[in-house]
């Protein structure tokens, strides 16, 4: 049976959007417009993932997130018009497996909707530590340190910098980093360049050293420390 999947917005239009789309690529969806809807819906039914909106009427969406994750582990895509990245962080602090915010393209809504099926099923091996020099990131821990010492990274730093690290010496072009960071590539295609400039600038300081290189015209290369 298709996997169920819950929308959870107070935009009609939005939620109507989601649903057209989810349900055009093979999903079951049920829509709720308010927090307290939400959860009722959330206990009774059972969706395989819900898709939470963070401003919601009766009970907001973060408050919703909390309730959630004390009762299950349902998957949660949090749905956000907020863009600051401290809003983004607090989402997946209380309990958010991913977030994705307005307005949003729905082939990467689908695309991530997806990827987080696949991971909650099991179908992707969790990670492991990666180690390269004297750096170490732990994806379980969401942690990097150089030599012992913090590197403090923002969650799309930290995803772009386990990705090029995982693999060094291998060249990745923008399309496939921002595969990795939003599920498809989409429009924002140079905020990776920015998200690079700020990883190289914190390794650097960590390091004192270069770790990531331009390769000029294509993207990006995690230097292969073992082969120099």
């Amino acid at each position: 049976m298709p996997e169920l999947i819950l929308v959870v917005d107070d935009e009609p239009k939005v939620a109507r959007l989601a649903r057209d789309y989810l349900e055009k690529n093979g999903f079951r969806v049920l829509t709720a417009a308010d927090g307290q809807a939400a959860l009722a819906m959330a206990r009774r039914e059972k969706p395989d993932l819900i898709i939470l909106d963070l401003m919601l009427p009766y009970i907001d969406g973060r408050e919703v997130c909390r309730i959630l994750r004390r009762e299950s582990d349902v998957p949660i895509i949090m749905l956000t018009a907020l863009s600051e990245e401290i809003d983004q962080v607090t989402g997946l602090e209380i309990g958010a497996d991913d977030y994705i915010t307005k307005p949003f393209s729905v082939r990467a809504l689908v695309a991530r909707v997806r990827a987080l099926l696949r991971r909650t099923r099991g179908d992707v091996k969790s990670p492991g530590i990666v180690r390269a020099g004297g750096l170490e990131i732990d994806p379980d821990k969401y942690a990097a340190v150089f030599d012992g010492n913090p590197i403090k990274l923002t969650p799309n730093e930290f995803k772009l910098l386990y990705v090029l690290a995982s693999r060094a010496g291998q060249t990745f072009t923008r399309e496939q980093l921002l595969e990795d960071l939003h599920g498809a590539a989409s429009s924002m295609d140079r905020s990776v360049d920015s998200h690079i400039k700020n990883i190289r600038k914190k390794l650097e300081n960590a390091s004192g050293n270069p770790m990531i290189e331009t390769v000029y015209g294509i993207g990006y290369r995690f230097i292969d420390v073992d082969k120099k």
